[in-house]
């Protein structure tokens, strides 16, 4: 959420406007409010952004992209169980591919050599194989103020107005960059692995190449599968450790080793089911030009 604020102070030299990635998520079997279905997810994230330099103080962002995941059910006694035929509705079919597709735009303004203010509207296509995008449209706008300290440390507060699918919501968030000492520091987890900008990470530079990371974060994900405004939202917590290696000045990698936790998923008007805990493993290619 505060990228484009942050990537704005970097050198010259060092600056690469164009950003392409890719993150393969795969997660194990989870048992769905502890009957005997199994519920399986990979998903496929694909992600193009610029950032544009357009004087001293001010800077314009693109970012375009598209998701597909996969929701394998599998139910291990050869039928489903009541409490998970409620989700697939009357007509027991249930949602296998999702398809997700994102744009967002920035505005950030340097008002001098401290504060950093952006704004980002933001607008979501998300549905199922059972139902069509005519009314799967989200949008929102975030927006955020940052303070660059005196060591290049950065602490911000912003809000996310988001206007889901048959839902509203205005979640505030803690923006950060802290450097530690010369190897530590905290941030927010950008990259686009499984673990969701709002969170913290803890990461460790071994050298210009090699950098491990220890991470929480809560995800969230809300998409149609009924035409008649009737979507699922999934809530869940992730743990992970990455491994980081800087391949080039333009290639990152990154591989991800994570345990979804406390998850639930819900039907719109409908009471929610939990989800067991479960092992998670990304990996995530990020290309600057």
């Amino acid at each position: 959420m505060g990228t484009a604020a942050i990537a704005a102070d970097k050198p010259p030299r060092e600056y690469k406007p164009f950003k392409l990635s890719i993150a393969q998520i795969s997660t194990q079997n989870a048992a769905i409010a502890n009957s005997q279905t199994e519920l399986q997810r990979d998903s496929l994230l694909l992600n193009a952004a610029v950032n544009i330099p357009l004087n001293r103080q001010w800077s314009m962002g693109l970012s375009l992209g598209y998701d597909n995941l996969d929701y394998a059910w599998r139910p291990v006694d050869g039928m489903q169980a009541d409490a998970v035929k409620a989700l697939f509705g009357s007509s027991g079919q249930t949602w296998e591919q999702i398809e997700r597709y994102r744009a967002s735009v920035s505005l950030s303004y340097r008002l001098d050599q401290h504060w950093r203010f952006m704004i980002a509207p933001q607008l979501q296509y998300a549905y199922a194989d059972t139902a069509s995008s005519d009314n799967a449209q989200s949008y929102g706008v975030v927006a955020s103020a940052m303070y660059a300290f005196e060591s290049g440390n950065m602490l911000g507060l912003g809000v996310a107005y988001l206007n889901d699918i048959d839902d509203v919501r205005t979640v505030p968030y803690l923006a950060m960059r802290w450097q530690i000492n010369e190897r530590w520091s905290l941030a927010n987890p950008f990259k686009a692995g499984f673990s969701g900008p709002a969170g913290l990470e803890l990461s460790y530079q071994f050298n210009p190449h090699w950098n491990i990371g220890l991470g929480n974060s809560k995800r969230t994900e809300r998409f149609l599968i009924k035409d008649e405004d009737i979507a699922v939202e999934i809530n869940e917590w992730v743990t992970y450790l990455r491994g980081g290696w800087q391949a080039t000045r333009s290639l990152s990698v990154n591989l991800y080793a994570g345990y979804y936790f406390n998850g639930e998923l819900e039907v719109t008007r409908q009471a929610g089911v939990d989800m067991d805990n479960q092992g998670a493993a990304a990996l995530d290619l990020e290309f600057k030009f």
